[in-house]
């Protein structure tokens, strides 16, 4: 047989470790370029950034 391993409870410190708001998909979103036009489609393009983790989204208005 293995050997036994004994378990310990986790602390509220490592319960919440690996989560934090953007990982979680609530960014905070703030608009880096407002109204730029896509010629393309031919709509108003606002760009917004994270502050946080600096991931980047575009809306089309």
């Amino acid at each position: 047989m293995g050997d036994v391993i004994p378990f310990k409870k986790k602390t509220a410190w490592e319960k919440h470790k690996g989560s934090s708001l953007c990982r979680d998909g609530f960014h905070k979103w703030k608009v880096v370029t407002e109204r730029k036009f896509d010629v393309k489609q031919g709509k108003l393009v606002t760009e917004y950034r994270c502050q946080r983790c600096g991931q980047t989204k575009t809306k089309l208005l």
